[in-house]
């Protein structure tokens, strides 16, 4: 995620397209913007950690993060990063090595991640979420030196037998005895905005989750360019309950107030029924968001203090046309700003213009940098269209392609450069060569999208294996290779199906069995091995599975079946947390799903 800069030129190349210009308060925010990131060079050693100290010298006592059971003001954020990294210091971690960290949203998970980056250590945020398998091959990715964890996280930890091969322990007690002064210049080795500062796993597009590299240069990027679209304020208090193992969470959430001495309200879950509540009485001011939340709160039963609130700005993806108008009504929201990103990715899009379903565009006053462009997608074969010259083709507008952003050859350009995995093949496999012209190098986002004649662009669905749910991508390949270790299990293969109401797409499974399956033995298994979101609601079984002359599973010929049982005469199973089982999905069980009376 970094900054789009494009150029009139930029936008009106596609055919069609006529640039517009924003808004005056749009102009505002992109100003501000290029202002606060103006200066942040690679070679600069002001990273997060050098500006929380430069606030904790002029307000210590102001509130800088208050969580559901503790709060740090930006003095003992500071003092309680020295601690961390005089304890990282006697165990010996130099820079460059790994720490990682497994703890639910609370204000000590910002001050672990920053004692450490004072030294140069790299932190890998671990999902709270995953257990299992999934969490061993991430700690396997990671390779960290040592691991940082709350309880549940060591519990997760232990029983995926991660902990006989490398140490860890509770944060709790663990920096008590290390003194909170100052470090001395000595012991701090030189930290630079290019050094790596954090790994932050995102599933992909195939495959288990893939560790991101994200440098200093890139957070503190993240953290000025939000603060200055957003116009952020000492005086700002930002609601956050999303979780701090992802970028927008833990990093651009957190980044966003640090550095103009705000505050953040962190919470460990979200609660539509006592959102409002908290919200009002928090004093509130900002709101970071995926879309999800705000479909939960719009199809919630009327609070009494839910336009009693301060809020003045919400800002975060994916929120649909549908439910941003029902929020922004019902709700008094004065503004809300949309925005498309990814942690690893090259380029970003904002929506400044408060356009409904539009997730940004190219700003008119901004030069060009960082070019992003639709090409047409090849479905069968699951790649951009070339012509006859070898060349991918652009889209024509409201042509839905996929999105690509340049990345430039020299990798000078820290803003758009693409920092890549811990996984050699998987940096490659997004990386798109020869696009438009030989030797030109372009990333590969993995989402379809298209862009209107207006110059705006919107989200239509991402490429391949992956489908989101609950605001998390699911990797059908990890659902099904998991599932295939069950006993009784001879084939699976995984996708998402559309719930009336719902956002993103549940995940179904259709699975062909040997006698010895056993309904509550897989299901005790996809509860162990699997995170919530990603646990298949819906269980086919057949007797084999439809395959082309190649032997490639026909998968879309399932997915056009969803799971009405009226429809097909396989037996359909509905995971029915409540009861704990999985249940015969009947013709009724369908119905209340359908009508909302039976949610997932």
């Amino acid at each position: 995620m970094s900054v789009m800069e494009v150029s009139d030129t930029a936008a009106s190349s596609v055919p069609g397209v006529a640039p517009q210009k924003p808004s005056s308060s749009a102009s505002a925010d992109w100003l501000r913007g290029l202002k606060r990131t103006s200066g942040i060079k690679p070679n600069s050693t002001r990273t997060l950690a050098r500006v929380i100290d430069d606030v904790a010298a002029q307000q210590p006592d102001q509130i800088a993060l208050t969580g559901d059971h503790s709060s740090l003001t930006y003095g003992e954020l500071q003092r309680l990063s020295h601690r961390v990294a005089r304890w990282a210091l006697a165990r010996g971690l130099k820079r460059q090595d790994c720490v990682g960290l497994l703890m639910g949203n609370c204000p000590e998970y910002v001050a672990i991640w920053i004692g450490l980056s004072r030294l140069g250590i790299v932190t890998a945020l671990f999902n709270t979420k995953i257990q299992g398998e999934s969490l061993r091959h991430c700690v396997e990715v990671a390779k960290p030196d040592y691991i940082i964890s709350d309880s549940d996280g060591l519990s997760r930890l232990h029983a995926s037998g991660v902990l006989a091969e490398i140490d860890g322990s509770l944060f709790a007690g663990l920096v008590d005895a290390y003194d909170d002064g100052p470090l001395e210049p000595a012991t701090v080795p030189p930290v630079t905005l290019s050094d790596m500062a954090l790994l932050i796993f995102t599933s992909g597009t195939t495959g288990m989750p893939k560790a991101a590299r994200v440098s200093h240069f890139r957070m503190m990027m993240w953290s000025e360019w939000f603060a200055g679209i957003s116009n952020t304020q000492e005086t700002d208090r930002l609601y956050n309950c999303l979780p701090m193992y992802h970028s927008i969470g833990g990093v651009v959430a957190i980044g966003t107030m640090l550095v103009c001495g705000g505050s953040v309200i962190l919470r460990d879950a979200f609660s539509a029924r006592r959102f409002w509540d908290d919200v009002a009485s928090t004093g509130a001011t900002m709101f970071q968001y995926i879309g999800e939340l705000c479909r939960y709160l719009v199809t919630a039963p009327v609070s009494e203090r839910e336009r009693q609130h301060k809020l003045r700005l919400c800002c975060g993806n994916g929120l649909r046309e549908d439910v941003w108008r029902a929020f922004e009504t019902r709700f008094a929201i004065p503004r809300i700003i949309e925005f498309y990103a990814s942690t690893e990715g090259s380029f970003s899009l904002f929506n400044l213009d408060g356009k409904p379903g539009a997730i940004g565009r190219f700003p008119p006053l901004i030069g060009q940098r960082s070019p992003a462009a639709l090409v047409k997608f090849d479905f069968e074969t699951q790649t951009p269209l070339r012509d006859a010259q070898g060349r991918c083709i652009r889209c024509a507008p409201d042509e839905i392609g996929e999105a690509i952003g340049r990345i430039y050859a020299d990798g000078s350009d820290l803003a758009t450069r693409f920092e890549g995995y811990t996984n050699a093949a998987a940096t490659q496999a997004k990386v798109l060569r020869d696009v438009f012209e030989p030797g030109d190098s372009w990333f590969r986002t993995g989402d379809l999208m298209r862009l209107d004649k207006q110059g705006f662009f919107y989200f239509a669905d991402r490429i391949g294996e992956t489908f989101r749910w609950k605001g998390e991508n699911v990797s059908t390949s990890e659902v099904a290779d998991s599932l295939c270790r069950c006993q009784g299990v001879l084939e699976a293969i995984c996708y998402g199906v559309p719930v009336p109401g719902a956002e993103g797409r549940v995940g179904m499974v259709v699975l062909v069995t040997s006698p010895e399956f056993d309904t509550a033995q897989v299901r005790a298994h996809v509860h162990a091995n699997l995170p919530a979101y990603a646990r298949p609601a819906f269980v086919r079984i057949c007797r084999e599975l439809n395959a082309t002359g190649t032997f490639k599973v026909q998968k879309t010929v399932y997915q056009r079946d969803g799971f009405d049982p009226a429809v097909m005469k396989d037996v359909i199973y509905f995971d029915d947390v409540t009861a704990g089982a999985y249940r015969v999905l009947t013709p009724q069980i369908y119905a209340d799903i359908g009508s909302g009376r039976l949610r997932i």
